[in-house]
């Protein structure tokens, strides 16, 4: 194997760490939101705040990173709305065209019939309850068991 190639695998397998998604797919993105932007701005109108890259970028950085919506409205000089609103367009534009998917309720449903355990969260989270007039809102039961 020559050192071009073992470079090209080791940029790979960074692009692929920092995106999420390999090269050839991150391209293939690209095509298909550009030509779905394309297609909606074709009559003209007000420039959107954001591009399709930046809408790509946001929905990989949202889905790989973990980043709050708020954190990435601060990069790019948007609110959290329009963060949100991009995300669903990149997830619903690739999903349309068809090429992208997720695996539906059968899939996941077909998978946990082999799980032997289940883990429930039981932790106790305190209630706030009125300081002054919590008469109006005690019933009294408690102490009527007694």
């Amino acid at each position: 194997m020559g050192q071009g190639k073992k470079a090209a695998d080791a940029k790979a397998v960074l692009f692929k760490r920092l995106y999420g998604v390999k090269p050839d797919t991150f391209e293939e993105m690209r095509s298909i939101l550009q030509k779905e932007f394309d297609a909606l701005h074709k009559n003209g109108g007000k420039p959107p705040k954001l591009t399709p890259e930046d809408k790509r970028y946001i929905a990989l950085k949202y889905l790989r990173e973990y980043r709050t919506m708020d954190s990435i409205a601060a990069e790019y000089g948007v609110c959290k709305g329009t963060v949100c609103l991009a995300i669903q367009w990149v997830e619903d534009t690739l999903v349309k065209d068809g090429s992208f998917a997720l695996p539906g309720k059968k899939v996941l449903k077909r998978k946990s019939d082999s799980i032997q355990y289940i883990v429930v969260d039981v932790t106790e989270s305190p209630i706030n309850r009125p300081k002054e007039g919590q008469k109006a809102y005690y019933s009294g039961k408690k102490s009527a068991i007694r």
